[in-house]
């Protein structure tokens, strides 16, 4: 569900480390998407499909690089200021995120620093997705 435009939110992305652009290890890029990111960029779309995205599984998804906080990242984030390079031609995905009001990485990134007493702390956030052996499917909950 995507956050009211006029809902105040209760977050920062400024004041983030960027959790979005490094836990998820995959950042799904469709057809309007990579169409954005050719004209951003002035190429074609196989260059872009080639130089910026990769597969996995049948989806297509933006390419990784090194992180040194979280290990990996977005290829898109400046790792120095930790924001998008590609603000203006960001997938859908990302324009959306996180779709509410809150943002639940940031809640904890306060949290923590107030916890800790220090505003420089930065917690180490790592999602690992399993299937559940028992688990019903979606919707038979």
């Amino acid at each position: 569900m995507a956050a009211k435009k006029n809902a105040k939110l209760a977050y920062d992305c400024a004041q983030c480390v960027a959790y979005c652009c490094s836990i998820y290890e995959r950042v799904e890029v469709k057809p309007k998407d990579l169409v954005r990111l050719a004209k951003h960029f002035g190429v074609g779309l196989a260059v872009a499909r080639q130089r910026y995205t990769k597969t996995w599984g049948k989806e297509r998804i933006l390419r990784r690089k090194k992180d040194t906080i979280l290990a990996q990242t977005c290829m898109f984030l400046d790792t120095k200021t930790r924001g998008c390079t590609i603000y203006d031609a960001r997938p859908a995905v990302c324009r959306d995120y996180p779709g509410e009001k809150r943002c639940g990485y940031y809640d904890v990134l306060g949290f923590e620093q107030r916890v800790q007493d220090d505003p420089t702390v930065i917690p180490v956030i790592r999602l690992v997705f399993k299937k559940r052996a028992n688990a019903a499917p979606a919707a038979a909950r």
